[in-house]
């Protein structure tokens, strides 16, 4: 694979400020507009993303947890990309390009979700390290409990407008980490044990998860959007750019930190995808269960969910026959 040169290094910038500055335009509506869920639906929502952990956890096993002990260096990397690196630079860039203060705290949430989903199919189509991608899943699920819920009351504290968000709502740290656990630890807990007692049962029910998973997820930010139609045509063209910069950030992220650090290349592969697929299934989760559904953080989370299974699969297709 060609190395990136510095004009192209050059070139991403320039659109990455671009596509930032296009979309920071002042809109005190959308930071007021609110995507109203009633408590039944976010009951709905938080069951859903319960389900689909539970059908990745159908394929998780105790060795997956081993591996971090003997290969821990690629799962420390991206652990570090998920949790660390791409909250930060996130929080920098929305310091420098002051968005609207509702897409800025839309961006944290995403930024401070554990991967998505599909970044296993999407990591084993680009031919990367599946083993890798599934123990990074398990790992990031379990550490999510804890960390999504401090990223986001750090990073979303440390920026005043955002800071004023969090202070309306009286974000509770303890209650965000008993829902997150109740979305990502207990289903992980309930698959994996599932997969250890009975196997063969947790085989016929992954096939039916392992689809039926994307398929709640795609209803998932429909049904977000259905009720709102109207709202969402009104404010894409104000977030649209910032997903796919914001998007394109969590992929070099990845692949970047994965490369400073010398890991083999199909390790690149999977760290590019699994830090730029996140879950943002659950930031809607979040949002309607601790922001009352506000307009920026909805529109960023849900188009981000739109947006990341197109450029992950054209990432995956990018990757599948390249090498070093």
């Amino acid at each position: 694979m060609k190395k990136i040169t510095r004009n192209r290094l050059l070139w991403f910038l320039s659109i990455f400020v671009l596509l930032f500055l296009s979309s920071c335009v002042e809109d005190k509506e959308l930071d007021t507009a609110d995507l109203k869920f009633d408590d039944k639906n976010i009951f709905i929502m938080n069951l859903s993303l319960g389900f689909i952990m539970f059908g990745v956890a159908l394929q998780l096993k105790i060795d997956d947890f081993k591996r971090v002990f003997s290969a821990p260096k690629s799962v420390l990397i991206g652990f570090i990309s998920q949790f660390i690196a791409l909250p930060f630079l996130t929080f920098l860039i929305v310091w420098i390009f002051k968005p609207m203060p509702s897409v800025a705290m839309g961006m944290m949430i995403v930024a401070a979700c554990p991967g998505g989903n599909i970044s296993n199919f999407m990591t084993s189509l680009a031919n990367g390290n599946t083993a890798l991608s599934v123990c990074m899943t398990a790992i990031a699920s379990v550490c999510a409990v804890f960390m999504t819920p401090l990223n986001i009351s750090f990073y979303g504290g440390l920026y005043p407008p955002t800071a004023v968000i969090l202070n309306d709502v009286s974000l509770d740290f303890f209650s965000m980490l008993k829902i997150v656990g109740m979305i990502l630890l207990i289903p992980l807990v309930f698959g994996m044990a599932l997969r250890y007692y009975k196997p063969k049962t947790a085989d016929l029910f992954h096939k039916f998860t392992h689809y039926g998973s994307m398929l709640i997820f795609g209803l998932i930010v429909v049904f977000a959007f259905a009720a709102n139609m109207d709202l969402f045509l009104k404010y894409i063209h104000l977030v649209i750019f910032v997903v796919f910069a914001h998007n394109a950030l969590g992929i070099f992220t990845g692949f970047g930190l994965a490369r400073l650090f010398r890991l083999p290349f199909n390790d690149q592969k999977t760290l590019a995808i699994e830090t730029g697929i996140q879950n943002s299934g659950l930031g809607l989760g979040l949002i309607f269960s601790f922001f009352n559904g506000m307009g920026g953080m909805v529109i960023v989370a849900g188009w981000w969910g739109i947006w990341h299974i197109v450029s992950g699969l054209s990432l995956a297709y990018f990757f599948r026959n390249r090498s070093l």
